[in-house]
């Protein structure tokens, strides 16, 4: 297996495309070109160890570049989520000990509202261009060893904040070649990233396999449904990767009897429903391969064409078990009534394990405790919750009640709750997971308000537009306003109460229908609308159901 700094290599005197961004084209030779003389201003600045540079970036070609620099002068990339903010960012920052940031101006405001102090590399300011020309006589070495860190990716889990998931050279470079040649990815194909470059999707489907056939990547700063067969036929555009919502999204824009004249051959992913799938290939002439696995490549569940509606589908081998956390035994299998709802799932409900999994799993950084977590009996430990039936099929059943997937996005409820009390008038509040029709969760935020005060939606918008730090994620659904939250004997807030109710509470419910901001009052026709998304999804059995009598 090729090195991810011999592929560079052989790719630097190369003629052929490799970069497609918006209106611009760089030749293979030129990406490797600019990705050097960053590697060497790198390796030039002397960072002190662990000299981890961060990047603040959208999809722009100066991101691949910084990152393939980082490969080149064998200095791990943190890839910086422009959707954190404040403390938030400045922890993700710390955390993994970011010696140099890279950003550009819009970039520079996130970092001065975190309040860290290191050094930052901007695009857009000339000096630091001229800064990259002066260290044109730095040697690299010629060897990055294969176990050397490449990429920190933030990951979920069952702890407070995201983990970073450490990715060495080796484990890169193999997704290139075995996902390559799963999917007989070739040198003509261009795959169009969608996904933010510094995703575990982005980085597995698109930059690697690209990489390692070389190909050509295709990037938009930031993606735009509406403008996704624009995209795909002006880049001509032979793959694409997706995670969660994106499917829907591009569904949702209005067809045209055109839609299937592209040469799109295959889209890669994950979380996708049934419908839409289904939907998706059929409007755009394509093949979907939805499939489930983790940042970590510890888990991976493959989708089969007789799988069950509502199943993620068979493991890759006997390996992968649904395990009680606390019992560290296989969970008993489901059992489902006619309609398809789970009758056992207080006793079927486990966590996802691959009992050899940790070769695969290269720790996360600086996160001792979350190590060991994932490793315990020596099995790997996704932090998934699911279940499997009879037949061997397995089903996601969340993260816990405090950690939310939103439009493929991971994040803890804690830090929207801190947000939400900022509000004079919220006494308590409770953010979780509730069941998204298609895919995925959306977040409901339940509220107790202060003796007199009475809730506007139109107030409430406006102090969620005011907050810096909310993630642009972090946006309620649904918000629930109780008069009494329900509470457990150590004073705690039973979430999991609130979760099973979800939007079927006599409490009053507002809530964001669509992409709408502002939030309207939720009807029973409301309601009765939901039920018959998730009907219509293949995904009746995850709605919420009304208790006995009720």
């Amino acid at each position: 297996m090729s090195t991810l700094t011999d592929l560079l290599r052989k790719r630097a005197t190369s003629s052929e495309v490799g970069l497609l961004f918006e209106q611009q084209r760089y030749t293979w030779h030129e990406v490797v070109e600019a990705a050097t003389a960053r590697a060497r201003y790198l390796v030039g600045q002397r960072l002190p160890g662990p000299a981890h540079v961060g990047v603040l970036l959208p999809n722009v070609p100066d991101a691949i570049f910084w990152l393939f620099a980082g490969h080149l002068a064998g200095t791990p990339i943190v890839g910086l989520n422009s959707t954190r903010r404040g403390a938030e960012l400045a922890h993700d920052i710390t955390h993994t000990d970011v010696r140099l940031i890279v950003t550009d101006r819009y970039g520079l405001a996130l970092v001065d509202g975190a309040g860290v102090d290191v050094p930052v590399w901007c695009l857009d300011r000339p000096e630091d261009h001229a800064a990259l020309d002066a260290a044109g006589g730095v040697e690299l070495d010629e060897a990055v060893p294969d176990e050397r860190c490449a990429v920190l990716i933030f990951t979920s889990g069952t702890t407070s904040a995201p983990k970073a998931a450490m990715r060495s050279h080796r484990a890169l470079a193999g997704f290139g070649e075995r996902l390559s040649a799963a999917w007989e990815v070739t040198a003509d194909d261009v795959a169009y990233n969608c996904m933010p470059w510094f995703h575990s999707n982005a980085l597995y489907h698109a930059v690697y396999p690209t990489l390692h056939t070389h190909g050509t990547l295709a990037l938009r700063s930031r993606f735009s449904a509406s403008g996704f067969v624009h995209d795909i036929r002006t880049f001509r555009a032979t793959r694409f990767n997706y995670v969660g919502k994106v499917l829907e999204y591009v569904l949702a824009t209005p067809p045209t009897p055109d839609d299937a004249d592209n040469v799109l051959r295959l889209a890669t992913g994950s979380e996708a429903s049934d419908r839409d799938i289904a939907a998706f290939a059929a409007r755009f002439g394509t093949r979907v391969i939805d499939g489930f696995g983790s940042t970590e490549a510890g888990v991976g569940i493959l989708r089969t064409p007789d799988m069950p509606a509502g199943s993620l589908g068979r493991a890759a081998d006997d390996n992968t078990v649904v395990m009680d956390p606390d019992t560290a035994f296989e969970c008993p299998r489901a059992r489902f009534d006619e309609g398809g709802r789970l009758l056992n799932a207080e006793e079927a409900i486990g966590e996802f394990v691959n009992k050899v999994g940790l070769a695969a799993f290269e720790g996360y950084y600086n996160n001792d405790d979350a190590n060991a977590e994932r490793s315990r009996n020596g099995w790997y430990w996704s932090g998934d919750l699911g279940y499997q039936d009879e037949q061997g099929f397995f089903y996601f059943a969340g993260r816990g009640y405090d950690w939310l997937r939103v439009d493929g996005e991971n994040f803890s409820a804690a830090p929207v709750e801190r947000i939400v009390l900022r509000h004079p008038s919220i006494r308590l509040a409770a953010a979780y997971a509730v069941p998204d029709p298609n895919t995925g969760d959306q977040l409901m935020l339940a509220v107790e308000l202060v003796d007199g005060a009475t809730f506007d939606p139109d107030e409430f918008t406006g102090f969620l537009d005011a907050q810096p730090d909310l993630g642009t994620k972090w946006r309620p659904r649904f918000v629930r306003v109780s008069a009494s939250m329900p509470m457990s004997h150590t004073n705690k807030i039973r979430k999991a109460a609130l979760r099973d109710e979800a939007w079927l509470a006599t409490d009053p419910i507002w809530w964001r229908p669509g992409r709408e901001r502002d939030y309207r009052r939720l009807t029973e026709r409301d309601v009765v609308d939901l039920a018959e998304r998730f009907a219509q999804a293949g995904r009746a059995a995850m709605a919420p159901r009304p208790e006995p009598g009720s």
